[in-house]
């Protein structure tokens, strides 16, 4: 990991803001991610944006706008809350998409479902409307390195 993320990463934990973290990741600002911390959780938010849009009909974004938002939000997660020294590399990725993601704001939560010294697995929501309702959910398998919380 570069001084400047490791830098940023520090930032981010003390003010409990993102955003100058994902500046630093360009697939993050190219379909716009927002990350708010509540307590001992990350909130993901891709805001509507028409270059998401895959179906133009419906209008409905992209699949796999979508799949990038889930996997690049649990990569974030497990960043975040593991002191990873560096962003954990996707050994698997595996989605259901329940229903379409109309373009209006998405977002999503993870949770870590079991962490070792090398592997982690994390499952991941995705909502517009309400969280009881998703239109995706996954499950990720990450390569993460030793490490201590700083």
């Amino acid at each position: 990991m570069t001084h400047q993320f490791r830098s940023r990463l520090e930032q981010a934990h003390r003010r409990g803001d993102y955003t100058a973290l994902l500046e630093l990741i360009p697939y993050a600002r190219l379909i716009g991610i927002e990350c708010t911390r509540l307590g001992d959780e990350l909130l993901f938010r891709m805001p509507a944006n028409k270059d998401n849009i895959g179906n133009p009909i419906l209008p409905a974004i992209h699949g796999g706008v979508i799949a990038g938002f889930m996997e690049l939000s649990a990569a974030l997660h497990l960043l975040v809350f593991t002191g990873a020294p560096g962003v954990p590399k996707i050994i698997d990725f595996s989605l259901d998409y329940l229903r379409a993601g109309q373009f209006r704001d998405t977002y999503a939560k993870c949770q870590v479902w079991r962490q070792g010294r090398r592997v982690a697995n994390v499952a991941i929501t995705a909502w517009q409307s309400t969280q009881a309702e998703p239109i995706a959910t996954a499950r990720a398998h990450f390569k993460i390195q030793e490490h201590a919380r700083p």
